[in-house]
């Protein structure tokens, strides 16, 4: 039995866990999200970036998923615009934030591949968003992009768990799914580590 016959009995979510390990780990390396979040203003800058990432990202996962009501409720771009609205960045300063551009996402694997990263990151966000708020003062406002799903997290990242195995049994998809979900580590990384800074508040 070859050590990669475990995690092919596992499942899609297990496959695709090991494969997109490394840029996972490096994303988590190269933020150093505690140091970034330690001022108010470092907290509005990287939700500025994030935004940018949202603003490219979720436009491009919808056009190739083609399925509003699962992706409706997993948009966070929303979320990103008010909590930078309470940190005292104005609508117009919002809308002109910078964005990457995103990936040329084909079809619903691809797409599904990139939302695993965006949504796989409401999980680690319950425990950054209590950091923040401890740190910071705040509540619900102010943190709500990391609030997120707030007490449904687990049950919708357990119905996203499901839509994986709609691929599961195509090798073809699953590769397509699971290169999009590297490539989209490594563009988040690439993008939330670049240089920063904001134009200051009034």
């Amino acid at each position: 039995m070859s050590p990669a016959d475990p995690i092919r009995r596992a499942g899609l979510h297990a496959r695709l866990r090991a494969a997109t390990d490394p840029a996972h780990r490096a994303l988590e390396a190269g933020l150093d999200w505690q140091a970034r979040v330690a001022t108010r203003a470092g907290y509005r800058d990287l939700l500025a970036r994030l935004h940018g990432f949202h603003a490219a990202w979720e436009p491009a996962i919808g056009a190739q998923l083609s399925d509003e009501p699962f992706l409706a409720p997993r948009r966070r771009l929303a979320l990103l615009a008010a909590d930078l609205d309470h940190l005292g960045l104005a609508p117009a300063a919002v809308a002109a934030l910078p964005r990457p551009e995103a990936l040329a996402l084909d079809g619903p694997a691809a797409a599904t591949g990139a939302l695993y990263v965006l949504e796989g990151s409401t999980l680690g966000g319950q425990l950054i968003g209590r950091h923040i708020a401890g740190l910071h003062g705040l509540e619900e406002t102010g943190l709500a992009y990391y609030r997120a799903h707030g007490p449904r997290t687990g049950a919708m990242w357990a119905a996203f768990r499901t839509r994986l195995e709609d691929f599961a049994d195509d090798p073809q998809a699953e590769t397509a799914l699971t290169g999009a979900a590297v490539a989209t580590f490594a563009a988040m990384r690439a993008w939330l580590c670049a240089a920063r800074g904001l134009p200051a508040t009034g």
